[in-house]
């Protein structure tokens, strides 16, 4: 049997958190229809706390977005909570995500509270946004960093106090997959509320370890994992949904577990994502990066040309890549590309005729990062 693993996608609020980004309403709202027609479970729109802009961006996606959980985030204090709540009226499935600090270096040094005071504050305004809209998820910050003995009993006043979903946030992309899956393993132990609620893992990417962690988080029993399109977010990023939403694919049936992502659409999601936030998509990002499915070695071009899958763990329609597999000459490349580029350019060529031509094609190649159509074509038409 097959689990559901919920995709929340918090694109338009902790992507938004990305250094130089800023989404205004129309943004907000033609990005989320995208995820929406991308078919993920739970969409986190903003933080209405942050301003009445926000309030009323929220809002507007909360009213029209209808095949979604909308999302808005809350500290633990009354006046997020309320302006969550406030922002969500009118939401089809709206859900409130309440947060507050966990770690020993939080308590002391940013929110300087006790613990048995923390978890006074959890326990009331879990059960304060419970009231407004039914559907509440707790993420305990820096939960990566906190005893775990406080972390059980942070979550199991959560939980009593209404929580369906706890996330456990690496907040500052610390730990490593294999110390994750014994805290989570440990968590489920000591907790005594939490087999009452969905287990959700909320990656940063500080050390490049967010997606291996996220998949780690769903190996050991996390059945909702939070991801932005692109990776974008606070600092180096977001956990990646193309990356883990593609892996899950890839790897579903190991794991026992599936999304309800319509991959198709990421491609173009991305490339939306990129347009409106201004941060460019490096060429070699997994998935959505130019270079994803374009091949220039000589070694892969032969293996891929013969069969895709040599070289190539996913289809490119699989998440809407128009252009597919590419072969892009260069002076890495070998005959085998070379003459199929110049055969789909109507150039058919064999023997004495294809070794002349691509003597002429090494030449040029050394001197060029990349030989072009119109060069290609050239070339065989000089040795016609």
């Amino acid at each position: 049997m097959s689990e559901k693993v919920i995709v929340f996608d918090t694109t338009l609020r902790d992507g938004e958190q990305s250094a130089g980004v800023a989404f205004d309403q129309r943004d907000k709202l033609e990005i989320a229809e995208r995820l929406a027609a991308l078919r993920v479970d739970v969409i986190e729109a903003g933080f209405p706390a942050a301003s009445t802009r926000e309030v009323d961006a929220v809002r507007a996606v909360a009213r029209q977005v209808r095949e979604a959980s909308i999302c808005a985030l809350a500290r633990a204090v009354p006046g997020d909570v309320d302006a969550a709540a406030q922002a969500l009226r009118g939401a089809a499935a709206p859900r409130i995500h309440v947060f507050v600090n966990s770690s020993d270096m939080h308590l002391a040094h940013q929110l300087r509270r006790g613990r048995d005071e923390v978890i006074g504050i959890a326990r009331a305004m879990v059960a304060r946004a419970s009231d407004a809209v039914g559907d509440v998820e707790f993420s305990p910050m820096d939960a990566t960093r906190a005893d775990p003995a406080f972390l059980a009993e942070l979550v199991d006043a959560a939980v009593a106090a209404g929580a369906r979903t706890i996330n456990i946030p690496d907040t500052v992309g610390y730990i490593m997959p294999h110390q994750l899956a014994a805290m989570l393993d440990q968590l489920r132990e000591r907790s005594r509320e939490l087999h009452r609620a969905v287990l959700s893992f909320h990656g940063q990417d500080d050390l490049g370890l967010a997606s291996a962690n996220a998949l780690t988080a769903v190996r050991h029993g996390a059945r909702q994992v939070e991801l932005t399109i692109n990776g974008i977010g606070e600092r180096a990023g977001n956990t990646s949904l193309e990356e883990v939403v593609m892996a899950l694919r890839v790897h579903g049936s190991e794991l026992g577990v599936h999304t309800g992502v319509r991959t198709e659409g990421i491609t173009e999601l991305s490339r939306q994502v990129e347009r409106r936030s201004g941060m460019a998509v490096q060429p070699n990002k997994a998935v959505v990066g130019r270079n994803a499915f374009r091949h220039a070695s000589g070694i892969h071009q032969d293996g891929v040309l013969k069969h895709r899958a040599t070289y190539e763990v996913m289809d490119p329609s699989w998440v809407g890549n128009a252009e597919g597999t590419q072969i892009v000459l260069g002076k890495l490349s070998g005959r085998a590309g070379f003459a199929a580029r110049a055969e789909a350019l109507g150039y058919p060529l064999r023997g004495a005729r294809l070794q002349r031509a691509f003597e002429r094609f090494q030449t040029l190649a050394d001197t060029s990062s990349t030989i072009d159509d119109a060069t290609v074509t050239q070339i065989c038409q000089a040795i016609s």
